[in-house]
């Protein structure tokens, strides 16, 4: 009896062994995600951002209201909670942001929703608290008319050396976030610095000195002289810094002045670049504009 049990439990424990050895050699299944991870950089102004999210889509899906509660927390995309990051401080909706990495919730309203930046970046949906929070604002979606986003989806636009929209995309809403960035008082010092330096300046630097100060209203009577300055070693680009001395001068109120440096630069763009030169139907533009 005691041989019968001592075999049978020996056959056991083999086929226990050969089953053991079958599973555990068994291939790897590699299935897709049902919600993707995205991550998304965007370079704006001076500042670094990315975003890295999970996108759901609406499969047939009643989205805001259904899949997504109107009223409760969401982790702003499907699987971990949002994160987002800057590599210098910012403002979002006007609240200042410090450089550094968040998690971004949103609390979805059928007219209002309210955006979240967590400090808790270890955390997710089931253990969110608000004494997490760094602020919470209000924003008012957008809804779209002629179309609808299946897959949700964050994304950068309206990008200006300042400012940017961050639109929260799905379904027929947008939501839209307003960044914005401190990017003048980082660039002031470096420009004067440059201008101030010994060193031979190039055409181009002048150019791109004058044309911040143009692009953020400063004081103009600089730029003016910085072109006038890299106009006289006759550059190639001569053209392109008289159009900008031109639009200068208009801005001053001096028409016969932007004129003038206009139909010049058109003369120089014409010769560089052919009848069909960008900078001649901008300084044409120009001109119309002044009569």
């Amino acid at each position: 009896m005691n041989s019968h049990f001592g075999c049978v439990s020996l056959l056991l424990a083999s086929a226990l062994g050969v089953t053991t050895q079958l599973y555990a050699q068994a291939p790897k299944v590699d299935f897709p995600s049902a919600s993707p991870t995205c991550t998304i950089k965007q370079h704006v102004g001076l500042t670094d951002i990315e975003i890295v999210y999970s996108r759901p889509s609406m499969k047939g899906r009643t989205i805001y209201g259904g899949l997504v509660p109107f009223n409760a927390v969401w982790r702003t995309g499907a699987n971990a909670s949002t994160k987002i990051s800057f590599s210098t401080p910012v403002k979002l909706n006007s609240n200042s942001i410090p450089a550094g990495k968040y998690a971004l919730y949103t609390i979805p309203g059928e007219a209002e929703w309210t955006v979240i930046i967590s400090k808790d970046t270890a955390g997710n949906i089931f253990n969110y608290s608000a004494t997490n929070d760094l602020v919470r604002f209000k924003v008012t979606p957008v809804q779209l008319t002629d179309t609808s986003i299946e897959t949700f989806t964050i994304e950068f636009n309206h990008i200006r050396d300042e400012s940017a929209m961050i639109n929260l995309v799905w379904d027929k809403t947008v939501v839209p976030i307003k960044l914005e960035l401190d990017v003048v008082s980082k660039v002031l010092p470096q420009i004067d610095a440059a201008m101030a330096s010994t060193e031979k300046k190039d055409a181009g630097l002048y150019y791109q000195c004058a044309m911040f100060y143009f692009n953020h209203d400063l004081d103009l009577k600089k730029p003016l002289a910085w072109l006038d300055a890299g106009l006289a070693g006759k550059p190639r680009i001569a053209f392109e810094l008289l159009n900008l001395k031109a639009r200068i001068l208009a801005k001053q109120g001096d028409k016969e002045g932007a004129i003038a440096a206009a139909k010049e630069s058109t003369e120089l763009a014409i010769k560089a670049e052919g009848p069909s030169s960008s900078f001649a139907r901008m300084n044409q533009d120009l001109i119309s504009s002044l009569h």
